[in-house]
């Protein structure tokens, strides 16, 4: 028998056990008796943030980082609907992650108490799965089940609620040893059916990163596809699925894509999508590659078997483990002939995200990414990002380094950009951590600052600062062009908020001074801000708003 522990002690002695190292959290009076166990805890980092949302945002990002659940702690109620947008991420990014929530008491339930909500009911839309424990005595075995939920088939996010009393509880339990992952290899007879249509294709393309994707699926698949010429295009801000060096790599899709791709990937007879979902933004509505793709052969490779066929009418369905279906490929002994589209593919790429100097702008953001592209090392440097039009100019112009190096959420959510730089700073302090934020999507989680501060990360801020919500206001030119309305912000000084917090800032106006303020700011550790302020008539890197209302009015 082993010795009575109470249920906080548990938990984390299990959450040891399956490997968690840092636990990113809002403390709640809701989970002391975790908090206390944590005390005694060394081997995990406990990081104090400021607003759940926050909290959730980094362990979502670890997770992606890592490919092992982020873990996320905060308390009832509005602690707990705070951290939803981290858990809506997680699940449609495909993500690694689990979220505890400090519950009312078991006696108290049912009765709408302090902050009381039915959180399995809540969550169970957004995440894998979501449950709550009622005997404390069961958290090893519910702690090593989430874990393994949470990182097999599709990765996504584990919910489980935490009664106050039930964490208090003094019980003998059993720890539960770790699993080793399952990894499947994909089926040799579906792999002959994919090689023998790649004989057969003439302008095949393939889709790439997603679900359960890492470094070691990058270089395989990059090392076949370079091999047999096959274009490699990147799914929606999966654009470090393999490093954009590779002479096979086509770009990226989603929003603002190289023409020159979209028309490869509709001229495609053969589509090969590897990890990703086929998503609407990757498809452009499901326009770009139809569900029933008619002319298409479409070979869709998942880890997950409930995703093949689900959207898609799939022709070669293959479920396997992303690593071993991209080194299967890479070692298979088979004589597909070169194709030229890869070559031809990256030469366009290549063309498309060097940036060329725009007329008529103070501040070239275009110019900007070129500026750092020569300072920084692209295999050494994470971009993060929100959502924004901001975003746009480094997902076309910056060359990024091959899997974890960008951290950028396929769910569009704002404030997503300074808590995921924290967290890759903490995980990986050896890389330049780069928080890339427009002035709207910094406001929803720019207090993260401080506890980038508190925990010593460098970190590296690019806020962009053009006075709007910029996204929104390009739609709502497109749709009503010259009529403004609740798009415009008045924004504070940031360069001073940045050094209120402790950082050091620098304001940039001019093209010309970003290059020296970035070299001021690399020459520093710590919290660093380049706050560049930019006119909104450069809406993204393709039209200005003029040019939007002069073609809605035509």
């Amino acid at each position: 028998m082993t010795d009575p522990r109470n249920g906080g002690r548990v938990l984390v002695d299990n959450l040891l056990v399956q490997g968690c190292d840092r636990i990113f959290h809002v403390p709640g009076e809701s989970f002391l008796a975790v908090l206390d166990a944590l005390h005694d805890t060394p081997d995990i980092d406990l990081v104090t943030c400021r607003q759940e949302g926050g909290a959730a945002f980094m362990a979502c990002a670890d997770g992606a980082l890592t490919g092992q659940p982020g873990v996320c702690f905060v308390t009832r109620g509005p602690g707990a609907t705070n951290a939803s947008i981290g858990v809506h991420v997680a699940m449609q990014d495909s993500i690694p992650m689990l979220l505890f929530i400090g519950d009312v008491d078991r006696s108290m339930r049912d009765r709408e108490g302090f902050q009381e909500v039915d959180f399995p009911a809540m969550f169970a839309p957004l995440a894998k799965w979501a449950t709550r424990i009622e005997d404390a005595r069961r958290i090893p075995e519910y702690v090593a089940r989430a874990w393994n939920v949470a990182t097999s088939g599709r990765p996504g996010p584990v919910v489980i609620a935490l009664p106050e009393d039930m964490l208090r509880d003094a019980v003998e339990a059993s720890d539960r040893p770790a699993l080793a992952r399952f990894e499947q290899s994909p089926d040799p007879e579906a792999v002959e059916a994919l090689l023998a249509l790649l004989k057969d294709a003439s302008s095949p393309v393939a889709i790439v990163g997603g679900a359960a994707w890492n470094q070691a699926a990058g270089h395989y698949f990059a090392e076949f596809a370079s091999r047999v010429g096959l274009p490699v295009a990147a799914a929606f801000r999966r654009q470090d699925a393999i490093a954009n060096d590779c002479p096979v790599y086509a770009g990226n899709l989603g929003y603002g894509p190289n023409p020159k791709l979209v028309e490869r990937v509709k001229n495609a007879d053969l589509v090969l999508a590897v990890g990703a979902r086929l998503g609407e933004a990757t498809t452009d509505g499901y326009s770009l590659i139809t569900p029933d793709h008619p002319g298409q052969t479409l070979v869709h490779v998942h880890p997950d078997p409930e995703e093949l066929g689900r959207v898609y009418r799939t022709d070669l369905p293959i479920c396997a483990d992303m690593r071993e279906f991209a080194e299967t490929l890479a070692l298979w002994d088979h004589d597909v002939l070169d194709f030229d589209a890869g070559r031809q593919s990256h030469a366009e790429w290549q063309a498309w995200s060097t940036p060329q100097p725009r007329e008529g702008l103070t501040l070239d953001l275009g110019q900007c990414v070129a500026v750092m592209r020569d300072c920084l090392s692209a295999e050494d440097t994470i971009i993060c990002n929100g959502a924004g039009n901001f975003s746009a100019w480094w997902h076309r112009y910056w060359r990024y380094g091959g899997y974890g190096t960008q951290l950028a959420p396929t769910a569009g959510a704002m404030g997503y950009g300074v808590p995921a730089a924290v967290a890759a700073a903490l995980r990986r302090p050896g890389k330049t951590a780069v928080a890339l934020a427009g002035d709207g999507d910094f406001m929803m989680n720019g207090q993260e600052l401080a506890t980038a501060v508190q925990h010593h990360a460098d970190l590296l801020v690019i806020l962009v600062d053009n006075g709007g919500y910029g996204t929104i206001r390009m739609h709502q030119e497109r749709e009503y062009p010259s009529r403004l309305s609740g798009t415009t912000l008045r924004n504070p000084d940031f360069a001073a908020l940045a050094r209120a917090y402790g950082g050091w800032a620098a304001t940039v106006e001019r093209t010309e001074d970003f290059g020296p303020a970035l070299d001021q700011a690399l020459s520093r550790t710590g919290l660093r801000m380049l706050h560049c302020r930019t006119d909104i008539e450069a809406i993204n890197p393709a039209t200005t708003i003029t040019r939007l209302r002069a073609t809605a009015g035509a």
